[in-house]
């Protein structure tokens, strides 16, 4: 009996226990379809937070955060893809603090398994980062890493970047919904990212209106050539987020290009500096009449000046200011170092901008022309009045007193009357001689100081080797008097010699300043430096400073730190 009571009482629970699965089983699946609901609204959340973020660099933060929250990842990151399409441009972190991302030193640039993902733009989710093909190891201070999961950015089409989420929480591993997550966040992700490319291409339009509209007006209220190229170079350096703007003019009488003005870092060492057309940056910018872009100002073989000029520096781009023939100049924009490259969309609106310095040196010229032919009219209508009224008068009246002398019968008062018509004669001719330059006309002056120091530095290169920089400020042509020309073209030419028959030197720097009260004259080099007593150089060094002697200056000779010697040349040229 008390077997068969036992089995009916296991039959009567069976029911129930087959309902307490089922009650198990559904609350398992009520829990994972919560689960399922919990991340479609972290999703929803995460897709509407940042496509409300118009500023691109927080757009991109707030992709890596959302990513990172929505996997349960503790690192992640966003890399944009360079416009070479190879590598990194830029890489945005989350999870690492300051101090590791300064241990760990550079950012990727792209290689290995974030690599991975811009040759083959597809989902990639590995168990173990070490174990792909692609891997070759983190770089001493990196975190350890393991299990990753990476899904590429697209903006219209064209990868834009890679989401990199690794270390998923708990030692877990990432896995089909994460991947699925995540792609549908880089679609989202995507659509913001191009909103606010968008947004930020507005407000860069609408800065670029503002500063022509602010030309414009400089140009229409008669400002002058050198304060609408200041005023251009200014707001050019500021919109694209350049630290150092450089403006370049075509030297007269020579083929070469002189840096008129320059503002940002380390601009005094470019101001008055001469760049050759063939071989430099700006040059080639100048001859092709076509934007140049540099990846790296400091490094670049095309940038002729010293390499501290551009210490700091980075990317740069060179833009001419009119098209074809027509090109009276070139703007020099470099960023600092590390900063991204100079893009298409940056140097379209800039060739604009920099067509208003033409329109700006175009009305200089016109101004210049118009206030010449005044002053060529003026002298003429001078010169007529003097030769048709003073002359005439000065002529007759000249013949009065000759006819009156033969009436003066007394000896000293007809010297005197001859005296005066003799006086009246030379006053004629001086007058006449005046006239005569007020009508000559400008054609047959000599090369001026600057394009004779090009000239003298050209001839020298071949027996140095190199050309030297040559940097000229103030006005050399106008205020230097010409034996003091002479004398500082004599000292120049007997510098360069000396370095190349004794410097054994690399590199030569050239620098010739005035200020209207003194000329000075500086040549630089890096050779073996001058021996205890001159040797061979003895008589060129004399000479050098009974020039400077002569005119009531000094020569004075040093021997930087750094090796090399270098000439100081001062005269005296005011009053």
């Amino acid at each position: 009996m008390g077997s068969r009571d036992e089995d009916e009482a296991l039959r009567a629970r069976l029911p129930q226990l087959r309902l307490d699965d089922l009650l198990e089983a559904v609350q398992a699946r009520l829990e994972a379809a919560r689960g399922t609901r919990d991340r479609v609204h972290q999703l929803l959340a995460a897709v509407l937070s940042v496509g409300r973020e118009l500023d691109l660099e927080q757009a991109l933060r707030g992709i890596v955060q959302a990513a990172t929250s929505l996997v349960d990842a503790e690192y992640g990151a966003i890399g944009l893809i360079g416009p070479d399409g190879t590598r990194l441009s830029d890489f945005l972190t989350v999870g690492i603090s300051t101090e590791e991302i300064a241990a760990i030193g550079h950012y990727p640039e792209g290689h290995g398994i974030l690599g991975e993902l811009i040759r083959h733009p597809e989902s990639l989710r590995l168990t173990k980062i070490s174990e792909h093909p692609a891997s070759y190891g983190f770089p001493p201070g990196h975190p350890p890493m393991n299990t990753f999961l990476g899904v590429p950015i697209r903006v219209r089409g064209q990868v834009f970047g890679n989401l990199y989420l690794t270390e998923k929480r708990g030692g877990a591993e990432f896995d089909d919904e994460d991947e699925a997550v995540l792609a549908t966040l880089a679609v989202a992700a995507g659509v913001a990212i191009d909103n606010a490319r968008l947004y930020e291409e507005s407000r860069l339009r609408e800065r670029w209106l503002r500063a022509s509209a602010e030309v414009t007006y400089g140009l229409m209220s008669g400002s002058d050539r050198t304060e609408i190229l200041a005023l251009i170079a200014k707001r050019a350096r500021e919109i694209t987020s350049s630290a150092l703007a450089v403006v370049a003019v075509p030297m007269k009488e020579t083929p070469a290009l002189t840096v008129e003005l320059a503002i940002g870092q380390s601009a005094e060492q470019h101001r008055g500096l001469v760049l050759p057309l063939d071989g430099s940056l700006i040059g080639q910018a100048f001859t092709t009449a076509a934007p140049v872009t540099s990846a790296d100002a400091a490094r670049d073989e095309r940038i002729t000046a010293v390499p501290a000029r551009f210490a700091g520096l980075g990317p740069a781009v060179a833009v001419p200011i009119g098209v074809g023939t027509d090109v009276k100049g070139v703007v020099l924009l470099v960023r600092a170092e590390g900063q991204a490259g100079f893009a298409d969309q940056v140097i379209e609106p800039l060739q604009g901008f920099a067509a208003q310095a033409e329109v700006a040196m175009e009305l200089a010229e016109r101004r210049r022309d118009v206030e010449r032919i005044t002053l060529l009219q003026d002298r003429d209508r001078i010169a007529r009045d003097l030769h048709d009224l003073a002359i005439q008068r000065l002529f007759a009246t000249g013949m009065t007193l000759q006819s009156a002398g033969r009436l003066i019968d007394h000896a000293e008062a007809s010297a005197r009357v001859q005296r005066a018509v003799e006086d009246l004669d030379e006053t004629i001719k001086i007058i006449r001689s005046t006239i005569f330059g007020l009508r000559a006309r400008e054609g047959s002056a000599s090369p001026g100081l600057r394009a004779r120091v090009v000239a003298a530095v050209g001839e020298a290169a071949p027996m140095l080797g190199f050309v030297p920089s040559v940097r000229m400020e103030g006005l050399l042509d106008t205020v230097v008097p010409g034996e003091t020309a002479d004398d500082a073209m004599a000292v120049l030419s007997e510098a360069l010699t000396n370095i190349a028959r004794h410097a054994r030197a690399d590199r030569a720097d050239v620098a010739l300043e005035t200020d209207g009260q003194q000329l000075r004259l500086t040549v630089t080099d890096d050779g073996v430096g001058i021996p205890a007593g001159g040797g061979g150089r003895r008589s060129g060094l004399l000479n050098m400073a009974e020039r400077a002697e002569q005119l009531g200056g000094a020569l004075e000779l040093s021997r930087p730190a750094e090796g090399g010697t270098t000439v100081v040349w001062r005269v005296p040229v005011g009053e």
